[in-house]
């Protein structure tokens, strides 16, 4: 069994080295461990530190892509090289390298598809509370999307199987923690938290600058993936609350109407039509959107069979783009 672990990352010189050579070598388990490190496009020299600290492969951008597109192409990659199980941990140092074989354990033993690492951010007295609000609030959203019961939806220390990690199609170009999460959910994969423990980084986070761009970009990518998911239910309570504000719109003109005095609030009719056409039309919508959600998941089972293929064929040798250390 191969280990494969990936580290995306940009412009991390100070701290990339370290990470590298913190990842155990032997797993119980396992026959092997290896590392993958994808560039995103640095200015500085982190590329040639991971290589210098052990790194197996070296996959690099020419411009940056982004954490998203960094991370899709980290896991190609392993699927790729014939990994069996993909760990995926940042280069900020954040989290301790020893803890790759707690995340890989419960996949070696059949008993996960997805493993998360849980920070414990809930019971950290030490973590800012606005964060801690915001990470508990975001949280307990993606388990009710995703149907999961995962506590730390945001982080970034997961490992995957290889099948679990063939059906992953990112869209986000934002981040792919929570939508890799709601796709595990709606493919009904097996997802797991365990605890790791966690360290100060020494920089505040490149993936957004400030806390409002994150919470708005997180709830943006949450609404439409879950709007993929999920047509015919969203577009159905968007509709239902359009065509119920008509209808009772309606039934007040009727009232004014039977009372005598309808003539002189013609407006508020012709406002119910409005509202009921609308409702009707989103309703539709939602229909047509449900019928296109079911191509689409024919599609994803497409591309997971297509994946698959090509990965076992190419799995003994490096991928385009791979720079073996």
């Amino acid at each position: 069994m191969l280990i494969l672990v990936q580290i995306p990352c940009r412009n991390e010189e100070a701290t990339i080295g370290r990470v590298v050579r913190e990842i155990p070598r032997r797993i119980e388990g396992a026959d092997e461990v290896r590392v993958l490190v994808v560039d995103d496009g640095s200015a500085d020299r982190s590329g040639q530190e991971a290589r210098e600290a052990g790194a197996d492969y070296v996959v690099r951008f020419a411009g940056r892509r982004g954490l998203a597109r960094a991370f899709d192409a980290g896991i190609d990659a392993c699927l790729r090289l014939g990994a069996d199980v993909i760990v995926n941990l940042d280069a900020d140092g954040q989290y301790r390298g020893e803890d790759v074989a707690l995340l890989a354990l419960p996949i070696i033993l059949g008993e996960a598809e997805v493993v998360v690492g849980d920070r414990g951010i809930a019971g950290d007295p030490g973590y800012p509370a606005l964060k801690k609000g915001l990470q508990v609030a975001g949280s307990w959203t993606v388990r009710r999307l995703s149907g999961t019961a995962i506590a730390d939806a945001t982080s970034g220390f997961r490992a995957y199987s290889r099948e679990a990690a063939q059906r992953l199609h990112l869209v986000s170009e934002f981040t792919y923690t929570l939508e890799s999460l709601i796709q595990a959910g709606k493919d009904r994969l097996r997802v797991v938290s365990v605890p790791v423990s966690t360290r100060p980084t020494p920089r505040p986070s490149r993936l957004f600058s400030s806390t409002r761009e994150y919470v708005s970009k997180s709830a943006s990518t949450l609404v439409r993936i879950y709007a993929m998911y999920e047509p015919l239910k969203v577009f159905s309570l968007i509709g239902g609350t359009i065509f119920g504000a008509g209808f009772l719109i309606g039934l007040w003109f009727l009232y004014y109407y039977l009372s005598g005095g309808g003539k002189g609030h013609v407006q508020i009719l012709i406002l119910a039509a409005v509202l009921l056409i609308i409702g009707f039309q989103v309703g539709v919508m939602g229909l047509l959107a449900d019928l296109i959600g079911g191509i689409r998941k024919l599609i994803g089972d497409l591309l997971f069979r297509v994946k698959r293929l090509e990965q076992d064929l190419a799995e003994k040798r490096p991928p385009a783009g791979t720079d073996p250390s």
